[in-house]
């Protein structure tokens, strides 16, 4: 009998996570898994009882190391620090809006992926609030909104192929100055 390929937890969750997000939930099943890994579907099985609990797990994990990450935001001293630390984190994690809804089809943990999210919002409150106090948000602006524009400006597709780190400058820009030249 042939011996079972090996496959460490971090080749599964990095083969779960690429399937997610090209197939999506409801596609993704343990056949897709096991060729993606080169191994039977009963390997799989030896570790998980079905896709919603793999999922869960490396979704858990995925959201655990985001947050961690996301806490170091109070190492950084004054809001432009903290500012350059989250856009840099977001896009090292670019795919997170993807897998946070992702996450949300996953039955069962309702309870814990709303910690997940009130904890990681708290944080992300706490800088906009900084950058007010700073004077260099506006204070009229709601909080949400600020948040809801730097995510969604992170989550823009660079379909022209624009160098990595021109993307991110240029996005930076717009955040933090506009378009427009001011005359």
């Amino acid at each position: 009998m042939a011996r079972e390929r090996k496959f460490s937890t971090d080749e599964l969750f990095q083969a779960t996570k690429e399937l997610l997000l090209s197939h999506g939930y409801e596609a993704f099943t343990f056949s897709l898994l096991a060729d993606s890994l080169q191994v039977s579907r009963g390997a799989l099985y030896k570790y998980y009882e079905n896709k919603e609990e793999l999922i869960t797990n490396y979704y858990f994990y995925e959201m655990d190391q985001y947050l961690l990450k996301l806490k170091q935001i109070d190492l950084h001293q004054g809001f432009e620090a903290q500012f350059n630390y989250l856009l840099n984190l977001m896009f090292s994690y670019s795919d997170i809006q993807k897998l946070i809804k992702i996450g949300q089809r996953v039955p069962d943990h309702e309870e814990k992926f709303k910690t997940l999210h009130t904890d990681m919002y708290q944080y992300l409150q706490d800088f906009v609030e900084l950058g007010k106090k700073e004077g260099k948000l506006k204070r009229d602006l709601p909080n949400n909104l600020i948040l809801g524009y730097i995510f969604q400006s992170v989550a823009i597709p660079n379909h022209a192929d624009i160098p990595h780190p021109v993307w991110v400058s240029s996005i930076k820009e717009i955040i933090c100055h506009g378009m427009f030249i001011n005359n």
